[in-house]
C-alpha cells in the first residue's frame, strides 16, 4: 500500500510541474488575437461588413462571381 501511495504522489507531482498545458493555452490566445487582425484587416480592405465579406467569400467558393 506504501509503494501505491508513493507511484500516486509521484505522478501527482510530476503532473503539477508540467506545463506543457500552459503552452498549448499560449498558443490558442495568439492564434486568437491573430484571427481577429484579420478578420479587421480583411473588412476594412474590402470596405463591406463582415457578413458582406463571407458571403463574397461564398460566391467565390461555390463558383460565383469574384468581383
Amino acid at each position: 500500500m506504501n509503494t501505491f501511495l508513493t507511484t500516486i504522489s509521484r505522478s501527482l507531482q510530476s503532473f503539477a510541474r508540467d506545463d506543457e498545458g500552459a503552452q498549448v493555452v499560449e498558443y490558442a490566445l495568439i492564434i486568437a488575437v491573430v484571427s481577429i487582425i484579420l478578420v479587421v484587416a480583411l473588412r476594412n480592405l474590402t470596405g463591406t461588413s463582415f457578413s458582406g465579406f463571407i458571403a463574397r467569400v461564398e460566391a467565390c467558393l461555390t463558383g460565383g462571381t469574384c468581383a
